[in-house]
């Protein structure tokens, strides 16, 4: 069992409150339930996706200022850290995902380019908070991430943080050696570093046996990378998982030889038993841990949110939680789970926002680990969100830009949030019908310019093969542009 190492001292955390989750009996649960009435009032009835609730159909801000005051000073010194068992680093448990920098619109106004101010003072702010873990790859923000975070590190001492990217050679035309050497040796000249601390094979399970083979086997690459960690350019040597088990299980079964330092797996309450009912091709996160625990390797955690679903519950699920801790957010509870599990290296979370920043750092600085009665409340509540009909959208952005302009995640995130909101009438015969037409509608036009609307799809396929989820996004865009046309028409 690792240590748990802040300012203040150290603590275990007891692996016996993961194990005894199932022994608990929920109590009072009727008082819980939603008949099927109040269901379809709050949730909608849209019969077009499948899985967990995500945000609010309003636009919502993050926390305000009087908010985050009301709540004091973050501490700078209370930060939790975990200990890697392989190479000693002590490694702050929020971590810093480089997925979601801010953007602005180009000066010449010819599109957006990452907010290099905006992205300096969060990890200004970062760093100086204790956070010293920084994930990015040649993927990320549609190929910018690295250089923007590259820059602002650089204004840092090297020895105060520690820096993950990818070997993201997803493309065909990416996987032969010469290719995908390219793609390594231009991650460290983007980010400005003679060495990576953590460098992972980057979405393994994503095509199969079929692609590991092409991208890292085949090529020779995974041999590259082995002899990269001997010479201490890579200090760490992991990947990252998503889609086909036989490539997790086969990777792991030959840990003895190639001695994987860490392992970035999806974790949260949903995924942790539900994964498979949020999305068929994935894999419950309580298998993936359970097998890093065996082996004793570390595991860093993303989509501790579920892509943001987590963040913003419908107003039932809420209140549940809000009634426990008033003063704490509900993406809180989704950062304490992830945090509690003892083998859990660092939690990733991409944060756009200060007030992201600062409610995390809230959470971790230290972290309060869940106890039986709270890991059972969340078990109850992703079972309750899982009758919420949304589109397992994570906002990764992998499937951008589209090559006929449409903003993909825009249109399945306004859906989803739609639907929390119970702003997707099933028929005219609604009791808030007009209301609802009337908020999904407007909402359509404000987050998603006409010309970037589902309508514009042409059913070309190209993102689908990028997405982690294995959404067949040209089916999901054409069913949501046959709704908005029959709540135009008035159809329902």
């Amino acid at each position: 069992m690792w240590k748990d190492t802040r300012c203040t001292g150290q603590y275990d955390i007891s692996q016996n409150s993961i194990i005894k989750v199932d022994k608990i009996t929920m109590e009072k649960n009727h008082k819980d339930k939603i008949n099927r009435r109040d269901f379809l009032k709050i949730a909608g009835a849209g019969t077009f996706a499948s899985a967990a609730a995500l945000y609010g159909c309003s636009s919502r801000k993050p926390n305000s200022g009087s908010e985050a005051a009301a709540l004091g000073e973050i501490p700078t010194d209370k930060m939790v850290y975990r200990t890697n068992p392989t190479t000693g680093d002590k490694v702050s448990l929020l971590g810093y995902g480089c997925m979601r920098w801010p953007t602005r619109t180009k000066s010449d106004g010819s599109g957006d380019e990452i907010d290099q101010e905006a992205v300096n003072e969060l990890i200004d702010y970062a760093i100086a908070h204790g956070v010293n873990y920084f994930d990015t790859s040649p993927a990320y923000v549609q190929g910018l991430s690295e250089r923007a975070t590259g820059i602002a590190l650089k204004r840092h001492p090297r020895e105060k943080f520690f820096l993950a990217t990818k070997l993201s050679n997803f493309s065909p035309s990416t996987h032969s050696q010469e290719e995908s050497l390219a793609m390594y040796h231009r991650s460290f000249r983007d980010l400005q570093v003679d060495y990576l601390d953590y460098l992972l094979l980057h979405g393994i399970g994503m095509g199969g046996m079929e692609a590991l083979h092409s991208r890292y086997l085949d090529n020779g690459m995974l041999d590259f990378l082995l002899k990269e960690r001997e010479a201490g350019r890579i200090r760490n040597l992991g990947f990252s998982y998503h889609g086909d088990i036989e490539v997790f299980d086969y990777l792991l079964s030959r840990h003895d030889e190639l001695k994987w330092d860490f392992v970035q797996i999806q974790l949260n309450y949903v995924d942790w038993k539900h994964a498979k009912e949020v999305n068929t091709r994935n894999t419950d996160a309580e298998y993936l841990y359970g097998e890093l625990v065996k082996r004793g390797i570390p595991a860093v955690i993303m989509e501790p949110l579920l892509g943001g679903r987590l963040s913003k519950l419908n107003d039932h699920l809420m209140a549940r939680l809000k009634q426990r801790r008033p003063q704490d957010s509900v993406a809180s509870w989704a950062f304490r789970f992830a945090g509690t599990f003892p083998n859990v290296l660092t939690v990733l979370s991409g944060m756009t926002y200060m007030e992201h920043l600062q409610d995390n750092l809230r959470t971790f600085s230290p972290l309060e680990p869940c106890t039986e009665e709270e890991l059972a409340l969340l078990e109850d509540t992703a079972q309750k969100m899982l009758r919420y009909p949304t589109v397992p959208c994570n906002d990764c952005k992998y499937c951008m830009p589209c090559p006929y302009g449409l903003d993909i995640p825009a249109i399945l995130l306004h859906y989803n949030r739609c639907i929390n909101e119970g702003n997707v009438p099933q028929s005219s015969q609604d009791e808030n019908y007009r209301e609802a037409r009337r908020a999904f509608l407007i909402g359509y036009d404000r987050s998603v310019p006409r010309l970037r609307q589902a309508s514009h799809c042409t059913g070309c396929n190209q993102c689908t093969p990028h997405c982690p989820q294995g959404i067949d996004i040209p089916k999901k865009l054409q069913e949501i542009d046959r709704f908005v046309e029959d709540l135009k028409q008035e159809r329902l």
